[in-house]
């Protein structure tokens, strides 16, 4: 049997909240049941959100006062654009890319004549107007020097791959179909390579055999499973926990001024109370009260 191999992977985009906590406590949980490992993995590529040394400086020091201990090296995404590149690369190769040079509001704008509705999770479904532009078209853009996205011809990949399954450990297993999801985006000028891209390439590279993460990022499991039957890559079992709300039912998260470690702290908290308080929010089915 293979040794698990669990993950947990922030932002560091502001303090870590209590949101956080229970990803790493689930991400830790899940090893040490096995006598695996649980790494830390720090996911900064998007410099739009993740934001300066002194954040990543007061995760550590947020992770070190809960207990919370991680094996082995830590991986930092910023260092992996290289890596990235070279699947970016590949993916152009085998036809699954193609330039996008819409804007957001455009994209908005083409969806609603459509009249459909933005994806909950994944953000708006591009309707795929530059998959039709010619290749000299796209080039002379790109040579001109025309912003634009790579997007993941998502009707080519299941042509390719087909409808591959994957197992969530509270779900069961999972059937991917890659058109239901759109095109997505896997790089852009001010984001060398989308979420998407980089956590299964960093998952693949750490050998992550269990994902343990919120279940508001179930969907996106789907094209996660999409990406690694293309690319050939290892297929981890995946843990979606339930998210903590507040006692109106509302998600809990940094947008919404979720509790962060540091606030707790400074409020007289220890690290005794904040977990203790975490598991009653588990029992209460994920309410916090703290």
């Amino acid at each position: 049997m293979r040794e698990v191999i669990t993950r947990f992977a922030p932002t560091p985009s502001g303090p870590l909240h209590v949101g956080h906590l229970l990803a790493a406590m689930q991400a830790r949980r899940l090893a040490d049941a096995h006598g695996g490992r649980c790494l830390l993995r720090i996911e900064d590529i998007d410099v739009t959100r993740a934001r300066s040394k002194e954040w990543v400086d007061l995760m550590y020091e947020d992770l070190a006062w809960l207990g919370i201990r991680f094996d082995g090296e830590v991986m930092v995404q910023s260092s992996r654009f290289g890596a990235y590149e070279q699947v970016l690369v590949q993916l152009r190769t085998m036809g699954l890319l193609y330039p996008c040079f819409c804007t957001r509001t455009e994209i908005k704008a083409q969806i609603a004549e459509m009249g459909r509705a933005p994806h909950a999770t994944l953000g708006y479904q591009y309707p795929g107007t530059c998959k039709h532009l010619s290749a000299d078209e796209a080039q002379a853009r790109i040579a001109r020097g025309d912003a634009h996205a790579w997007r993941l011809d998502m009707q080519r990949v299941q042509d390719l791959v087909g409808c591959p399954l994957w197992a969530d450990l509270r779900r069961g297993v999972q059937r991917c179909v890659p058109s239901d999801f759109g095109d997505v985006v896997l790089a852009r000028k001010e984001m060398p390579a989308s979420y998407h891209l980089a956590v299964v390439i960093d998952d693949a590279e750490q050998g992550v055999t269990h994902v343990t993460r919120g279940e508001d990022l179930f969907d996106a499991t789907h094209i996660h499973r999409a990406l690694q039957a293309v690319l050939g890559l290892p297929v981890p079992q995946y843990l979606h926990h339930g998210l903590l709300r507040d006692n109106t039912g509302k998600r809990l998260a940094k947008r919404d001024g979720a509790r962060s470690i540091a606030s707790l702290r400074a409020a007289g908290f220890s690290p005794q109370d904040v977990r203790h308080s975490l598991r009653h929010a588990l029992a209460r089915g994920g309410i916090w009260f703290i």
